[in-house]
């Protein structure tokens, strides 16, 4: 028999020993917690008298955990550490994983547990989260095909394990593409206009592979460099047409992929009776219904566009008349972008790395977290599953440990592009106290180069901020019930904890708190200070739309797109989310097949990109507060821990942001805030 000390995923410790987890482990371990979670379902089908909370809703997560925590290191390290063995040991087992879980809300004796605990007089005296999880569950195994005909169960369960499947598959051509693609260039002058920073970085990736000169890649802080640096205009169109052609064609094309997930979530909604996949998604979020989240971007968009066709008439003017570009490409734009707001404000992103060294970043949101939150965070000793990545703790005041977390904050050929946060272990109640969580932040920054430390855009220290919030999402839950602790809310209140904490990034206090200058240790200027300030709503108008351009093709593939009447579902949504850029994409190019978000998981934010824009407004509103009292003041900041943070899904959302604000969501306050709203 294989013990957890051959395997190490078999009884994972608080500690992931990562430094020992190899492909090898994945099937065995799996299979076997596999085994093991069967063996605790079974139990609760067969449990003999009045059924209670421990025996049924209690047994049931407790079920679960073990295979849920060792599976969600194998997601995460094909996210961290892309090899072809991992992939093929992780699908493997996929389909025997996407089984399971999708067939517990279709397990009759399951089902017939629950109900037969909700007819109870300890179930009908239920209050609170305990309550609430309660009737979200049975709402949850409805939606899932708990009531459907054995025939139609059959089939829910086959569309769950081909969309996992499906999904997987798409996420590591993703990978594989942005890994594979290089351009080798050995004649400086194509560099022209590119920062220091930007060169270094590109000379180290040459070093690195060997060549001589300077190499491109397709990771993003070399992409965002060269689009909106680089006066090659050739090069900037290369690089573009790389990144924005991923998957497009090729052996590794995700075309089809996608089509396939769209028509198998519209059949798997209608299966549950929902219209389409975005009314089946919503019915357990803030927005409640495809209808209302489209309401909300038409009505934002409506608001947003006048300023944002403002913005890109200027900037085809100004691309014409001074930078000799009588037509603005897509590869253009950013350039094009970054000359006018350099003339307008005098702001160089490059003038302001100098201040944002990622270490000191780091230090500044650990001191942020203990100004707002009474916390402090220290080093930590765990095993890691790369030497850039380091190990932290989270603690309370009086030295308790309320969580440890990782963060993996550069590119490298074998790992997901983006930046995220992601749970590894949720705590909770025990009889010493509460146990703590352990989660992880990654993401793909300005690298080390040289002799110069990791020196972040602020676009990149937002990026910092915005994971870190995620984070402490996590790590200052104290919800008694694991389905609703930390970011298990719905998706549409899950990104207010994170946007919020932007704003510090932004604020002179702030960056007191950090943006000193790496060589000299001198503060940002005041001078820099105002012409960042001055910068902040500039091309606001163009940002929002971008984002309404994803949310609303999202929707619309999700609720209006149809394979007879439209055809080709990248061909139809890339025309749709021109409607949105400055210049349309030509052909061949779209980022759908590589739109990681909504297509890299059976949901992730399908039916849900509006959540971005939905949760700004509650993070511009709730800032307001911040604002009012001080950015610092520890009684708001307490509120915020209080009301939000530690209760994750143990009330509603709109009960959680009126315990804090007092009242509604003011839906200007987005508006104002980005100077579009007077």
């Amino acid at each position: 028999m294989t013990t957890s000390t051959d395997n190490p995923l078999l009884d994972l410790p608080f500690a992931v020993p990562f430094d020992r987890i190899e492909a090898a482990h994945v099937q065995p371990a799996i299979e076997a917690l596999l085994a093991r979670a069967e063996g605790a379902l079974e139990a609760i089908r067969r449990q003999e008298g009045t059924p209670t909370w421990a025996s049924t809703l209690g047994a049931l997560d407790r079920a679960q955990e073990p295979l849920e925590r060792a599976w969600g290191v194998v997601e995460h390290l094909r996210s961290v550490r892309h090899a072809e063995e991992l992939d093929t040991a992780h699908a493997a087992v996929l389909p025997k994983v996407s089984a399971f879980f999708a067939g517990i809300p279709l397990d009759d004796a399951l089902y017939a547990a629950l109900v037969a605990f909700a007819a109870t007089p300890e179930a009908e005296a239920l209050t609170g989260p305990r309550r609430r999880l309660l009737d979200r569950t049975l709402a949850s195994f409805r939606r899932a095909g708990a009531d459907l005909q054995p025939e139609a169960k059959a089939r829910y369960a086959a569309i769950v394990g081909e969309l996992d499947t499906l999904a997987a598959r798409f996420a590591s051509h993703v990978v594989q593409e942005t890994s594979a693609w290089t351009l080798d260039l050995q004649d400086e002058a194509r560099l022209e206009g590119l920062p220091e920073s930007a060169r270094a970085s590109l000379a180290q990736a040459a070093r690195q592979a060997g060549v001589p000169g300077w190499r491109v890649t397709l990771q993003a802080p070399h992409v965002t460099a060269v689009l909106s640096h680089a006066r090659d205009r050739a090069l900037r169109e290369q690089v573009w047409r790389a990144y924005q052609g991923r998957c497009v064609a090729g052996p590794r094309a995700n075309g089809e992929i996608l089509q396939r997930m769209l028509a198998l979530r519209r059949e798997q909604a209608g299966l549950v009776g929902f219209a389409d996949f975005a009314d089946f998604i919503l019915s357990d979020r803030m927005a409640g219904s495809g209808h209302a989240a489209q309401a909300f971007l038409d009505d934002v968009e409506a608001r947003v566009r006048p300023a944002a066709d403002r913005e890109t008439a200027e900037l085809r003017a100004y691309a014409a008349e001074r930078l000799q570009l009588p037509e603005l490409a897509p590869w253009d734009v950013g350039f094009a972008a970054e000359q006018l707001r350099k003339e307008r404000f005098d702001l160089d992103d490059e003038d302001l790395r100098p201040y944002f060294a990622l270490d000191r970043v780091l230090d500044g949101v650990w001191a942020l977290l203990g100004r707002l939150y009474g916390v402090s965070v220290r080093a930590a000793s765990m095993p890691v599953w790369h030497p850039d990545v380091r190990s932290w703790e989270l603690l309370e005041a009086d030295g308790t440990l309320l969580g440890a977390f990782y963060t993996d904050f550069h590119p490298r050929n074998d790992k997901r592009g983006g930046a995220w946060m992601n749970g590894l272990i949720t705590g909770g109640p025990r009889a010493d106290g509460f146990a703590p969580h352990l989660g992880l932040v990654c993401g793909n920054l300005t690298p080390p180069a040289d002799d110069r430390p990791a020196l972040l855009t602020h676009r990149e220290v937002e990026t910092v901020f915005h994971e870190v919030g995620h984070l402490v999402h996590l790590l200052l839950s104290t919800v008694e019930l694991r389905p609703q602790a930390g970011t298990n809310v719905a998706w549409d209140f899950v990104e207010l904890p994170s946007q919020i904490l932007e704003n510090w990034a932004s604020e002179r206090e702030g960056l007191a708190l950090f943006a000193t200058h790496w060589q000299t240790g001198a503060p940002l200027p005041d001078a820099l200070f105002e012409r960042m300030t001055a910068a902040r709503t500039f091309r606001q108008g163009s940002f929002f739309l971008r984002q309404l351009g994803f949310g609303q093709t999202d929707l619309a593939l999700h609720r209006r797109w149809d394979a007879e009447r439209d055809g080709d579902a990248v061909a139809w949504g890339t025309a749709l989310m021109d409607r949105y850029a400055a210049t349309p994409s030509p052909a061949g190019a779209s980022m759908l097949p590589a739109f990681l978000h909504l297509f890299s998981d059976r949901t992730g934010y399908a039916a849900g990109y509006y959540s971005y824009l939905w949760a700004a407004v509650l993070d511009a509103d709730a800032f307001g507060r911040f604002r009012e009292a001080g950015i610092f003041d520890r009684t708001t900041g307490q509120s915020f821990r209080r009301e939000i943070l530690s209760k994750g899904d143990s009330a509603p959302p709109e009960e959680l942001f009126r315990a804090f604000m007092g009242r509604d969501p003011d839906p200007e306050a987005l508006l104002k805030r980005a100077g579009i709203a007077a």
